[in-house]
């Protein structure tokens, strides 16, 4: 690769490698920090790279002590660990240089302005590095999905689904899923062309159907883990709801062990949603309080109990909370809830118990042991992490589309053969969608846009 000398002594190469622009970023995160990463990942990542740092060392991998300098004025910013990493074999499939710099802002800054002016080098938009490696055949959309994820999660369960993701198991499976199809597309097509030829099997029916049907049914097992892949990655949702003073608020803060919500003996004191997320033995829980559910009320009172209702018609899970001192069933409308008595250390008299599930108390005994153990209970039969590996909306659709094709190519095949064999292909296309093969350009920008600036 030839150039000449251009700004700053930085090579002008004469062409760039895949006419990509060099993009600079921080990679790792927020600053101030022990340790910052700075990444250079194009055409002219090395030619910068060796501009800003001289002991840059030729073997792709090796990390060396250097100066950081701004080649402009020869001004040591740091002193740290630099590497390089050539094209494809990187994390974006370019060639690749990072800065291991002290996690000081204004040494992070200057290192960036001094990339920026070598010129031809901007800073990254969020997710471009993860962009590029899509882009370059380094991962596919559900590892990108995956790596968004870990980046996101808070709690193990959420850590081990994203890095599942990740790694690539859902796309080895739609790899698998698709050369099956592509077998089976082969076999209907030689059934078509070849069918008076002596080397074919008189029907290759039999061999694609039952192909087809261990296919599906593959593709349906992987689906029913979705529901528990998506509470997993979104958070088992809980709603707090019930009368006025039913410790509602009181339950939230000592669930999130810190005062989140204000707690009054005033009526109405909640009068919008409160939310706050709790790790349940290694899952997300989210918890929403509400405003008490009452027939009277001013204005802003009433709006805040429509929401409570429809938070309630949202959750995973809703708790109404009948108070030991004001026994209250729960609202017709939500026949889904189950009950608790609240303030139980008040003593709770039989009639109170009748038809709930338990009780709680936030100042003494019985406590929030019962009610817990209950909660992790319900939040471990809703997310199966065995089961989970689909977590998002697009990733079922997908799968979902193909199931159903799948099952349209059997309800034809004995009908029409040309028809059921274009449902196989439409098949393969939708699980094209799911790994980002076909179909993508709509997607990538809503995608990229959870990662941040350097990821």
């Amino acid at each position: 690769m030839t150039g000449t000398e251009g700004r700053n002594g930085v090579p002008e190469l004469d062409r760039d490698r895949k006419g990509g622009e060099t993009i600079v970023a921080l990679a790792s995160g927020g600053l101030p920090s022990g340790v910052a990463i700075v990444r250079l990942s194009g055409p002219r990542a090395i030619a910068i790279g060796e501009a800003l740092a001289p002991a840059l060392p030729k073997e792709a991998g090796r990390l060396h002590l250097s100066d950081i300098v701004a080649p402009e004025t020869l001004e040591i910013l740091d002193r740290g660990l630099v590497c390089r990493f050539h094209g494809p074999a990187s994390f974006t499939g370019e060639d690749v240089v990072e800065f291991h710099l002290h996690g000081s802002p204004a040494v992070v800054r200057g290192v960036l302005a001094a990339a920026i002016g070598c010129g031809r080098c901007r800073m990254a938009e969020a997710g471009e590095f993860s962009r590029r490696a899509f882009e370059n055949g380094k991962l596919d959309l559900t590892a990108i999905e995956g790596l968004a994820e870990l980046l996101a999660s808070e709690t193990d369960a959420q850590r081990r689904l994203a890095l599942r993701q990740a790694s690539g198991e859902l796309r080895k499976m739609a790899d698998s899923w698709r050369a099956q199809l592509i077998r089976c597309r082969s076999y209907l097509e030689a059934e078509f062309d070849f069918s008076d030829e002596e080397d074919v099997p008189d029907s290759m029916l039999e061999r694609i159907v039952p192909q087809a049907e261990a296919l599906k049914r593959d593709i349906t097992r992987i689906l029913t883990g979705f529901g528990s892949g998506e509470i997993i990655r979104r958070g088992y949702r809980v709603a707090l709801v019930g009368p006025p003073n039913a410790g509602k608020s009181s339950l939230l803060n000592a669930l999130a062990r810190r005062d989140i919500a204000i707690v009054t003996e005033i009526a109405g004191t909640t009068r919008d949603l409160v939310e706050t997320r709790i790790d349940l033995d290694g899952m997300a829980v989210v918890l929403t309080d509400t405003a008490g559910i009452r027939d009277e009320g001013d204005v802003v009172e009433r709006i805040g109990i429509e929401r409570a209702r429809r938070a309630a018609s949202e959750a995973d899970l809703v708790v109404w909370l009948s108070p030991a001192d004001g026994p209250q069933s729960a609202d017709s409308d939500l026949k889904q809830a189950h009950v608790f008595v609240s303030k139980a250390d008040l003593g709770v008299s039989a009639d109170a118990l009748a038809g709930t599930t338990g009780t709680l108390s936030t100042r003494g005994e019985p406590g929030l042991g019962g009610f817990l153990a209950w909660l992790r209970d319900r939040v471990k039969s809703a997310a199966s992490q065995e089961d989970a590996l689909v977590s998002r909306q697009r990733q079922a659709d997908a799968l979902s589309d193909t199931a159903d094709q799948l099952q349209r190519f059997l309800d034809m095949v004995g009908q029409d053969p040309v028809l059921a064999a274009e449902s196989l292909r439409l098949a393969g296309d939708a699980l094209g969608r799911l790994c980002g093969r076909i179909d993508v350009e709509d997607l990538l920008d809503v995608i990229f846009a959870e990662f941040c600036v350097g990821k």
